[in-house]
């Protein structure tokens, strides 16, 4: 494990490594090359084409509805506690800092092969892809997940006529459904749906978001680590994927498999740190763990005793500063694991969560063992997620129904099938009539999905008769 680090910009005191095999070159991987566009837009001197990345994440509705998702809480009955919005705009201020502390040291060490780019580029391009990392989740967090997967799977006779025709590719993608695909697709396809890529974010932004690049289906690859943990993009995407690994110069693995891009450690590092951090701090505020337990914990991380602490005001007050000065350790010490192994990084060698490879990772494991143990195992939590799988598998029927309805009869349907029809996207309907089993399942699952917790709640109640509008 690397030592802590003093903070950036400390030079001298960064392990410089000399790469004995081919690696990607910067000035690829920060590639400005928009996804779906033949020629390069307008250029605006006072802002970047990575800024510009942020802006469009942030204008999309689909970051908008992160308010209403779960983060670890779900339909908190609080204003306190976070969801994927906060928590999104937090990874992204840490990203930012990773990525300009990394980008400075990267420019100072290699001026010729980063001549034209700055350090805050290497800042905006993870602040960026971190602001989007969490687009794709399906509402009930990452139950949500499991809910479409268990539907999928399930003996439902609307799931069983979803899977029939689908290859084995498009049935692994269901299977193994993923909120990292989904937000990929997010991204380059339903935002914007008329320009071909999407919201034509640049590249490098795309390859810094991509934390599994490859399939939901693959052969053997000759490598294990991280990056294949899960995946990355549906078969859908694929194409997409493919020209933005092009663009950045990513390490071709094995078919539909790539290397990491570097700024993609940045970006997993950045939501390491604030979910085990930032949850453990609601985690007191919230009453499920002691104040005393959250402060050894966050003690643990800075390994020395502030000296205003006792002296502060309230408990509140204390770990708010402890859980800064965690976060600031931390970002440190995952800077100082970049540069050390910025050669194995560049070659596609190195593959661990930063947030393992530093002196800190024994204290970020025990918070994250506690974390499982009480405040991601609150009953109400629980018992939410557990009426996820009938809302989620609940919708999904209703409306599966309808869209097999019209895939197989046209007009001639029944007049259930007509009113259902008519509170879906007119994509879903349009998907339906004129699309094949995976493109009608995809535009079901865009649309389910795409959900908030409050509003999938509120329309599940409403197509089973639970509760009719206005009540």
């Amino acid at each position: 494990m690397s030592a802590i680090r003093a903070p950036f910009p400390r030079h001298p005191k960064f392990k410089i490594q000399n790469s004995k095999f081919p690696r990607v070159n910067w000035q690829q991987l920060l590639s400005a090359e928009r996804l779906g566009r033949k020629k390069p837009g307008h250029r605006e001197p006072a802002r970047s084409d990575f800024q510009r990345d942020s802006d469009r994440i942030i204008f999309s509705s689909a970051f908008r509805r992160l308010q209403d998702k779960t983060q670890v809480f779900p339909l908190a009955e609080n204003d306190f506690a976070r969801t994927r919005l906060t928590h999104s705009l937090e990874v992204a201020s840490v990203g930012r800092s990773l990525g300009t502390r990394v980008g400075a040291e990267v420019c100072a060490r290699h001026p010729k092969d980063t001549d034209g780019l700055h350090a805050s580029d290497f800042g905006a391009i993870v602040h960026a892809a971190a602001l989007g990392h969490d687009l794709g989740n399906p509402p009930f967090g990452h139950s949500g997940e499991d809910a479409i997967q268990h539907w999928f799977t399930s003996d439902s006779p609307h799931a069983r006529a979803a899977r029939s025709g689908l290859a084995e590719a498009e049935v692994a993608d269901i299977e193994r459904y993923e909120g990292n695909a989904q937000g990929f697709r997010i991204l380059t396809r339903l935002q914007m749906p008329d320009n071909a890529g999407g919201l034509q974010l640049t590249s490098a932004t795309l390859g810094a978001f991509t934390k599994y690049p490859h399939a939901s289906l693959l052969g053997p690859v000759p490598h294990t680590g991280a990056s294949l943990k899960k995946f990355g993009f549906f078969e859908s995407e694929r194409e997409h994927f493919a020209e933005v690994a092009n663009h950045c110069g990513l390490i071709h693995r094995a078919p539909q498999c790539w290397a990491r891009h570097p700024l993609a450690f940045l970006v997993e590092a950045a939501d390491d740190i604030c979910y085990r951090l930032v949850d453990f701090e609601d985690g007191a505020r919230l009453g499920h763990l002691s104040y005393e337990t959250v402060r050894d914990a966050f003690l643990a991380i800075i390994r020395r005793h502030p000296r205003d602490l006792d002296g502060m005001s309230s408990s509140k007050a204390a770990l708010e500063m402890l859980r800064a000065m965690a976060i600031g350790e931390c970002l440190a010490q995952c800077t100082a694991a970049f540069l050390d192994n910025e050669a194995g990084l560049l070659a596609g060698k190195f593959d661990t969560p930063l947030t393992e490879a530093i002196s800190a990772a024994p204290a970020l494991g025990e918070i994250q063992q506690v974390s499982r143990a009480t405040i991601y195992a609150t009953d109400r939590g629980v018992q939410i997620e557990i009426a996820g799988y009938e809302v989620l598998g609940g919708l999904l029927d209703v409306f599966m129904s309808a869209v097999n309805d019209i895939a197989a009869h046209g007009e001639k349907i029944s007049n259930r099938s007509r009113k259902l029809a008519s509170q879906l996207p007119a994509e879903c309907v349009r998907a339906a009539r004129e699309a094949g089993p995976y493109g009608r399942l995809m535009r079901m699952l865009d649309f389910v999905s795409g959900m908030t917790d409050s509003y999938a709640v509120a329309l599940y109640r409403r197509v089973k008769g639970i509760a009719l509008p206005g009540t």
